[in-house]
């Protein structure tokens, strides 16, 4: 089987929030956040892990002290394409599938990791989209699809139109890439957009324009996909926990 390493995105502030503390390190059930995610791809026999870290950088690595992974500084923070772009050296020499997750997705599992991967090498694709369909997508990029079914881009909330709106399948941040296609082209990514960012959503198009596959896989239960963004979505979090069981994380999803 063809190795795997992950890239963990933990270098932001999270301002909605409400804390210095950097997102990933709130607490859901006594673990931080991105424990839980570390926790969840640990199975993976995975080559490698990079954590990229910004914000307090020294809180984030002291939390993770012990573990098996290499640290990647982001400062500043430039979008998801930029902190990618800072794991380059700490993947170097590594040929295989690079898979790049959110450090605020608790709820994410082995079982699920598996399956999207699995699915990621089946289609031979430079890059597998791993995606979720939600009642009320607002606010995330939308997956589009020609009438095969094949994805051909990424609309963002802000620039859809109206139709695209209506679109309920959206893109969960959660990425498998080839690592030659991945580096051969991050370099193409560009800040002309509003935020000023390198987004590594834009790869999308740039591997669709030079011919390379985009696949998509759909996550049966979308929650495991969803992110932490406000102490409200936090508290919303430990009820649903509360409510299922200590064992929840994974009774809620999958066996793993």
């Amino acid at each position: 089987m063809k190795p795997v390493a992950a890239v963990v995105l933990a270098a932001g502030l999270g301002k909605r929030m409400g804390s210095t503390l950097p997102k990933v390190l709130h607490r859901l059930a006594g673990t931080t956040l991105i424990e839980h995610v570390l926790n969840a791809i640990e199975p993976l026999g995975l080559a490698r892990t990079v954590v990229v870290v910004g914000y307090r950088a020294e809180a984030v690595t002291a939390v993770l002290a012990g573990r098996e992974l290499a640290f990647a500084l982001q400062s500043p923070q430039r979008g998801t394409g930029h902190a990618v772009m800072q794991a380059r050296p700490a993947l170097d020499g590594f040929a295989g599938t690079v898979v790049v997750l959110v450090g605020d997705a608790p709820l994410l599992t082995t079982g699920t990791m598996r399956r999207f991967i699995a699915y990621h090498h089946e289609q031979k694709a430079s890059c597998t989209l791993l995606t979720a369909k939600l009642d009320d997508p607002a606010e995330y990029g939308r997956i589009l699809r020609d009438a095969a079914g094949e994805v051909v881009g990424i609309v963002e909330d802000g620039d859809a139109t109206p139709a695209q709106r209506a679109i309920t399948e959206i893109n969960s941040g959660i990425i498998a890439f080839e690592a030659g296609p991945l580096w051969e082209h991050i370099d193409r990514l560009s800040r002309a957009n509003a935020q000023g960012e390198y987004y590594l959503t834009d790869l999308v198009n740039i591997l669709k324009q030079n011919g390379l596959k985009v696949a998509g896989y759909c996550v049966e239960n979308d929650i495991e996909v969803r992110g932490i963004n406000s102490p409200e979505q936090l508290k919303a979090f430990e009820g649903i926990l509360k409510a299922n069981g200590p064992s929840s994380i994974k009774s809620l999803t999958d066996k793993g």
